[in-house]
């Protein structure tokens, strides 16, 4: 591992500085920790590492197996392995005989914050407010809201995706959430006379259960309202799975933009579906509010329907929202005291990139144009970007599971050559049409 050094230290010029310690930049750190050819400072808002903190409900778990930690599939011997974690706080064994691929979401926090505890070279509680590009010495300039000035010769992004509101709820008042803040907030929610949800996807359904569960209870009426055709389970068939694999990134990166946006739009489903089982889980626990509870359950749950508008009345502390159905082609209204909209996340290049635009690419769409090894700037080879890639490597932008992989491909560019073996072929199907005839 890095031997202590003092992360404040301006003068040093760094080999790389990450911006962000989300899960993707914290797996960089702990993939870089024992490589003392280099020496990276991660920068991170936060007085500590944390990661969704308000979708810790009960029971929450992740999508992807244990195996999709910080740094398994890229060095399954790391002492930062999830294993190791669970060695240390005396759980392998329970874990082992619970027989659940699936860590908590607590527990994968948990785990998050044990490897960053781990790390020498993170300055918590620190903004990033511009960069800069030396020209002559050819190195970034990070400045911070301390007044310090960090040189690095690269730069990894990992500042994560906000939460995306939408237009019509962009200057919308009142108190409504975004499911971000969800447990936060939770409390208050469940004082109202009626809640209602806007989104699909795991985060979503989340919710929903968990309001649903204590309906009879707190007395409020619950409308769940999607624009999706149905409550899309998320696909997890093993074929569809090799979709996150090295052979995919290299097919869908060479595809046209306008077929790679086209595909964006229409593998969704692939990666922000709802678990099977929790979709089940809902079902039965409507069915067993139908037989517990007298009269019919409170609740509505709406398909096929798009928001277009919404309103908020200060003096009845009621939000009008204007919805459609869009099979029907009909518009109607629906009134809630409570809103939570669960409607994902939206990648935003950070503000503090705007003296280095020049040094950048963008897209036909003004998005960040990333390579196929992730690079972001004109020189290919200087700034580069973990997750907001969807619309360049799909699926796997997101993907925890492809965190390590894309991690040690950075390395490798960091250091000039391999240093974690990066699997190329990992797929059974071929994606690409073959030359000539089969």
């Amino acid at each position: 591992m890095q031997s202590s050094r003092e992360p404040r230290d301006p003068r040093r010029t760094r080999d790389f500085i990450g911006i962000g310690l989300g899960p993707f930049n914290l797996g960089l750190a702990c993939l870089t920790a024992p490589i003392d050819e280099l020496d990276g400072l991660f920068i991170e808002s936060k007085p500590h590492f944390e990661w969704h903190a308000g979708m810790f409900l009960d029971g929450a778990h992740l999508q992807t197996p244990f195996m999709s930690d910080l740094v398994t599939l890229a060095d399954p011997t790391s002492p930062f392995s999830f294993l190791n974690y669970l060695k240390d706080q005396d759980r392998l064994y329970s874990f082992y005989i619970r027989e659940n691929f699936y860590p908590l979401r607590t527990e994968y926090n948990d785990y998050c914050r044990w490897a960053a505890d781990r790390l020498d070279n993170v300055l918590y509680s620190t903004s990033v407010t511009e960069v800069a590009y030396d020209a002559g010495a050819e190195l970034y300039e990070v400045r911070t809201d301390g007044g310090e000035t960090f040189r690095a010769r690269r730069l990894v992004l990992g500042t994560g995706t906000p939460p995306h509101i939408p237009d019509a709820c962009a200057h919308l008042g009142g108190d409504f959430i975004h499911n971000s803040a969800y447990m936060e907030h939770k409390a208050e929610l469940q004082k109202k006379k009626s809640i209602t949800l806007v989104g699909s996807g795991q985060s979503a359904a989340e919710i929903y259960h968990d309001l649903l569960a204590e309906i009879d209870t707190y007395g409020y009426r619950l409308n769940w309202v999607t624009r999706s055709p149905r409550f899309f389970p998320l696909e997890y068939t093993k074929l569809t799975l090799e979709m996150t694999s090295p052979e995919y990134v290299d097919y869908f990166h060479a595809l046209p933009e306008d077929t790679r946006y086209r595909l964006e739009a229409q593998q969704k489903n692939l990666f922000k579906g709802i678990d099977g089982d929790l979709i089940n889980a809902i079902f039965d626990l409507l069915y067993q509010k139908r037989v517990t509870m007298p009269g019919p359950v409170p609740t509505t749950l709406l398909t096929n329907t798009a928001l277009h508008s919404a309103a908020y009345d200060t003096s009845t502390g009621t939000y009008t929202l204007g919805l459609r159905q869009e099979e029907q082609e009909r518009d109607f209204t629906l009134a809630s005291e409570g809103l939570v909209l669960a409607t994902g996340y939206t990648y935003a290049t950070p503000r503090f990139l705007d003296p280095i635009r020049d040094r950048l690419n963008f897209d036909g769409r003004g998005r960040l144009d990333a390579a196929r090894n992730y690079a972001v700037d004109v020189t290919g080879r200087g700034v580069y970007l973990q997750n907001g890639t969807t619309h360049n490597h799909s699926l796997t932008s997101p993907d925890l599971g492809m965190a390590a992989y894309r991690n040690a491909y950075i390395v490798g560019e960091l250091l000039g050559r391999e240093y974690y073996k990066v699997e190329k072929s990992i797929a059974f199907q071929q994606f690409s049409a073959p030359e000539g005839t089969l």
